[in-house]
């Protein structure tokens, strides 16, 4: 008797003899506006990803950055494997070769065809740094000569009553340089609540080390974070010896920062499959009472806990 397999079973069978990407990448050709779906494993992408989005920080364009990590990862290449690697039109490919050559990263090699060799990741790395610190030395130096210019402008007669307003800040570098701002300014107070992977980025931002230097100022300093081994790891790290700082055991308030009731930075989360960082910075004087009560009501009642436990 000849044993039949039922539907179910033979498409189990061909799911199984067919190999199963852990993620699918969108190639998206700039030129003629197409996409290629190829797919990829996943740690491997995560990882690339994390360096694509770094050389595009370093100034270079998402398919620049695909050409340089290709190259890179696999030897030697002509333009027109290069072209049908990356599903870039051939005109494309050839001017950000172009392009890639003048910055350094990538030379030709002189043979017919021609083909084209990356420099290595760190060097690349170097390479892109360097170029960004040149470009802002050359805005310090030209720093003075445009204030003197702005400031020869004809005065014009502006309000200065104080206003209350609004900004929302996107992205961790916009997020962090406000934040830097608004605490180098204090003068009295800063309270603060933070969450474990805020306090992360801010310490590697730097701004946690800033922080120690507004506590060296008499400014009084208040700190809440979300009790957790890695929130506890990274301050302790950071020794914040002036700074008073007690931990809470629930997720009940977002990032946020006050600075002398004049002005705050609350943290806002936007879950688009990215979780992007943005912050709302505000001096309406309304909001920051209520944010300040608030912090201070959180504050005693675990100061009140702890004299209980005590």
């Amino acid at each position: 008797m000849i044993k039949t397999e039922s539907v179910s079973e033979q498409v189990s069978r061909v799911e199984l003899s067919v190999e199963r990407p852990e993620r699918i990448a969108s190639l998206y050709d700039e030129t003629v506006g197409l996409h290629r779906f190829v797919k990829t494993h996943g740690e491997s992408a995560r990882s690339t990803e994390v360096i694509e989005r770094a050389l595009r920080a370093l100034g270079l364009s998402k398919n620049e950055a695909k050409v340089y990590i290709y190259l890179a990862r696999s030897g030697e290449r002509k333009a027109s494997e290069i072209s049908g690697a990356l599903s870039l039109h051939r005109t494309e490919t050839y001017r950000i070769l172009r392009d890639l050559e003048k910055r350094g990263l990538i030379s030709s090699v002189f043979e017919k065809p021609l083909k084209f060799i990356a420099i290595p990741f760190e060097k690349a790395l170097d390479v892109l740094i360097e170029a960004k610190k040149l470009k802002l030395n050359l805005l310090e130096r030209k720093r003075e000569r445009l204030i003197h210019v702005w400031l020869s402008l004809p005065k014009i007669e502006v309000d200065t009553e104080r206003k209350e307003v609004f900004q929302i800040l996107e992205g961790e570098e916009q997020v962090s340089l406000k934040a830097d701002e608004i605490v180098s300014r204090a003068q009295r107070e800063i309270l603060m609540f933070m969450m474990e992977d805020d306090i992360v980025k801010f310490y590697h931002s730097g701004f946690l080390d800033r922080l120690k230097i507004s506590s060296k100022k008499d400014v009084d300093i208040k700190f809440m974070a979300k009790c957790s081994q890695k929130a506890r790891f990274f301050l302790d790290k950071i020794r914040l010896r002036n700074i008073k700082y007690l931990y809470l055991n629930e997720d009940v308030l977002p990032t946020f920062i006050i600075v002398d009731d004049e002005q705050t930075l609350l943290f806002i989360r936007r879950n688009d499959g990215k979780r992007r960082i943005a912050a709302l910075w505000t001096n309406y004087e309304v909001f920051l009472r209520v944010l300040k009560v608030l912090f201070n009501e959180l504050w005693q009642k675990e100061v009140r806990q702890l004299a209980c436990c005590t």
